[in-house]
């Protein structure tokens, strides 16, 4: 009867944080969604490569929320619990509030595990693949983003002028000016212009115009009657270098270990590792470890709640104080992660403060528990 009980309570915390999970993300992907809709109206990209690079950042979303949805998820059970005057149940069966929040405290560490494997594979994984997409991209809109009298920069190196379009689509009077080294660019005129796609690729055919090339300042120029200029060859300005967020664990701890225990070490691609990347490098690994640590703090205080009767005068502001607490342990996470990095003192104050409170937090318990049994 007691596993049913536990089973009931559980399942009902789970359906919850499933619900709320689902519901919270899809609000803040699409917030997010939003954000990203530069890639199309500014960087040129297609509406395949924005959905695909939207949809992958949904696993670093969830792993965002995970720990306030799961605190939500017991605080509210307890107190729809103690309102309809459910855990009597527990306590009529004998079962004593030191087990129901180690049940709870169990129950916790799956989900730390669960945001550990979030944060070490599926996040770092999704947010390189999403990355990837972008960086081959072939900026199918690019054409769409020309207009009238505006300077168009979209793609690196490269700016394009339009005096005007007409009603055939032509682009008339066009400059372009790309930069090809430090000291050399070209500045290109012609009087008309026409966007074609050839074989998968964006080329801009010109009319009637000249080049005029500029190397360390010596100037030539010369005249055409028809050219084809490669759009395809230039790359986005949409960052396309990796993150450290979407570097693998493996590569973030080889590169600790190279730099702390002078190991041998194998260079990335796209992944600098030295002595200026390695605060962050630090701090990228601290946080996949060891931030979810604080799951089973939050899950702690919101048990708490088991100490307060409806019945009592200051159930409110328990429940107030409680929750306000669960809020400030999820802030404190944040905060304490920026600062891991600095050094080594600070790596272990922000490894050892959740464990710290979950040691607290339990005192605190069997020292209610103890007075209330001799009470």
């Amino acid at each position: 009867m007691k596993k049913l009980i536990f089973k009931k309570l559980l399942f009902d915390i789970t359906v919850f944080f499933l619900i709320s999970s689902v519901t919270l993300g899809l609000i803040v992907w699409v917030i997010q969604a939003v954000n990203y809709m530069d890639f199309i109206t500014e960087d040129g990209h297609s509406l395949g490569i924005y959905f695909k690079y939207t949809l992958l950042s949904l696993p670093k979303i969830l792993s965002r929320i995970l720990p306030f949805i799961l605190f939500i998820s017991v605080f509210y059970n307890l107190i729809k619990l103690e309102n309809n005057n459910e855990l009597l149940v527990y306590w009529t069966y004998g079962i004593s509030k030191l087990k129901f929040i180690n049940i709870l405290f169990i129950f916790s560490l799956l989900f730390l595990i669960i945001q550990i494997f979030l944060n070490i594979y599926v996040v770092p994984i999704s947010l390189d693949k999403g990355r990837d997409y972008i960086k081959k991209s072939d900026l199918d809109f690019f054409p769409s983003l020309i207009k009238e009298k505006k300077f168009i920069d979209t793609v690196s190196d490269l700016t394009i002028f339009v005096d005007k379009i007409n009603s055939k689509g032509e682009l008339v009077n066009i400059f372009l000016k790309d930069q090809i080294k430090d000291k050399e660019s070209q500045i290109i005129h012609a009087k008309k212009g026409i966007l074609q796609k050839q074989n998968g690729k964006n080329f801009l055919v010109l009319v009637d115009g000249e080049f005029i090339n500029n190397l360390e300042g010596k100037v030539t120029n010369f005249s055409f009657k028809k050219t084809n200029f490669d759009l395809s060859k230039y790359s986005t300005k949409t960052t396309t270098y990796r993150k450290i967020q979407e570097v693998d664990i493996v590569v973030l701890i080889n590169c600790l270990k190279n730099q702390y225990l002078k190991t041998n070490y194998t260079e990335v691609e796209d992944f600098v590792c030295n002595n200026e990347s390695i605060k962050n490098i630090k701090q990228e690994t601290l946080k996949r470890i060891f931030k979810p640590f604080y799951i089973p703090v939050i899950c702690l205080i919101a048990s708490l709640l088991i100490f307060a009767s409806k019945d009592s005068y200051a159930y409110s502001r328990v429940k107030i104080i409680l929750f306000l607490l669960g809020i400030i342990a999820l802030i404190a996470s944040e905060i304490s992660v920026r600062y891991s990095g600095l050094d080594n003192t600070k790596s272990l104050i922000f490894i050892g403060i959740p464990l710290m409170m979950i040691f607290i937090i339990y005192s605190i318990i069997f020292k209610y528990t103890i007075f209330k049994s001799h009470a």
